[in-house]
């Protein structure tokens, strides 16, 4: 970790403060997003030049683990925020990037996503949206059944059709600030986890100037390979581990006071096995991350199949282990620490949350990936 942190530590104890409150009504946790803002965490991904932190993907792992040991949801805002500004930092035109990038180095803007769609769901190489162009604009109406945080965002870049567009892949990535939108939610927000995120169903409508196109128009393809596809997998695969990590250490700090010596025996084999295996499937999950963020900082070719095999088996691989570890430790403890909303444990919101992680971009859908990927790369290599 870089030299990143000041502020996080009030970041980390406002939002254990407010994290029960904000699962339990499923409302977003807008002191976590204040403190952040007022952390400079926010502009973390922003060049230094601009008012920024400067940070690498590294210190975007490192801090949405941190977040996450305390609540989920808001790692998973975090992350994506992050994913959201180094694609301006990147794709944006020098001009959008001047008048964007100072304002978010401050932390003045909380950034949105908008790429799902009710005839597609989440994937994200397509759009059923088209877009008027005329007059130097671009008219946008976009329905959207998921955007995390839309509600309490300054700015959100939106997928849609490019104008011409002649096939659903030819796919623009639009910037858009709030006041250039009308906003309507468009339905409720009761999900079994993730509740703070406020996912809501939203229609976005209004005209933004054709230059707050990100990238090339209908290029959207080549920014999620290079780009927008790795910074969710590790983000996401941040937040999923540092929940588990979290977990199993406040089970290990109760194990070890008074009332845990009286309840667990720890010289039980049984007891020992159970905590190395959940162990492991962190140290994996770790291991994973470590090497996937190592290959992605060091590779110019995103799009090699072995690339994409390690970045979407990271995805697969996190999900999937870090909810059976928390999994694990809810039979460890039993019903009273493992089960019971009350527990200061909160391993039944952990458990929750984490069970949205296989459902996010859905494992299924990166299974098929893989296995096409795989049938190709006959040399077998090895990201």
């Amino acid at each position: 970790m870089t030299a990143v942190l000041p502020g996080i530590a009030d970041v980390l104890d406002t939002t254990a403060r407010y994290a029960e409150r904000s699962d339990a009504e499923a409302m977003f946790p807008t002191e976590a997003l204040d403190s952040l803002r007022a952390s400079g965490l926010l502009g973390l991904c922003v060049p230094v030049e601009y008012g920024g932190r400067g940070g690498s993907l590294g210190d975007v792992v490192d801090v949405t683990m941190r977040l996450s040991r305390v609540d989920m949801s808001v790692g998973m805002i975090f992350a994506m925020h992050c994913q959201q500004v180094v694609t301006l930092v990147r794709y944006a035109s020098p001009k959008l990037r001047d008048e964007l990038l100072p304002a978010l180095g401050r932390g003045d803007l909380y950034l949105a996503s908008v790429t799902t769609e009710r005839g597609k769901g989440g994937h994200l190489l397509t759009s059923e949206s088209p877009v008027v162009a005329g007059g130097g604009q671009l008219r946008i109406d976009r329905d959207a059944p998921i955007v995390t945080g839309g509600t309490h965002a300054d700015g959100f870049l939106i997928t849609t059709l490019a104008p011409d567009a002649t096939a659903p892949t030819q796919v623009s990535l639009v910037y858009a600030t709030r006041d250039q939108l009308d906003l309507t939610v468009t339905g409720g927000w009761q999900p079994m986890g993730m509740r703070a995120t406020y996912s809501v169903p939203m229609r976005l409508t209004g005209s933004v100037p054709s230059d707050q196109v990100i990238g090339e128009p209908g290029g959207f393809r080549s920014i999620v390979a290079e780009l927008f596809g790795p910074m969710a997998h590790l983000g996401w695969s941040a937040a999923w581990l540092g929940t588990a990590a979290g977990a199993l250490s406040r089970v290990l700090r109760l194990m070890r006071t008074p009332e845990g010596r009286r309840q667990f025996d720890m010289k039980s084999e049984l007891l020992l096995t159970r905590l190395a295996k959940i162990r492991a499937r962190l140290d994996t999950v770790h291991a994973l991350l470590r090497h996937t963020l190592y290959t992605v900082n060091d590779t110019a070719d995103m799009s090699a199949p072995p690339v994409q095999l390690l970045i979407n088996t990271l995805k697969i691989q996190a999900a999937e282990q870090c909810f059976a570890a928390v999994n694990d430790l809810v039979e460890l403890v039993g019903l009273r620490h493992g089960y019971l909303r009350t527990s200061p444990l909160y391993l039944e919101r952990a458990l929750r949350d984490l069970r949205s992680a296989s459902l996010n971009y859905a494992n299924d859908r990166l299974y098929l990936v893989n296995g096409s990927l795989a049938a190709l790369d006959q040399e077998v290599r090895l990201g």
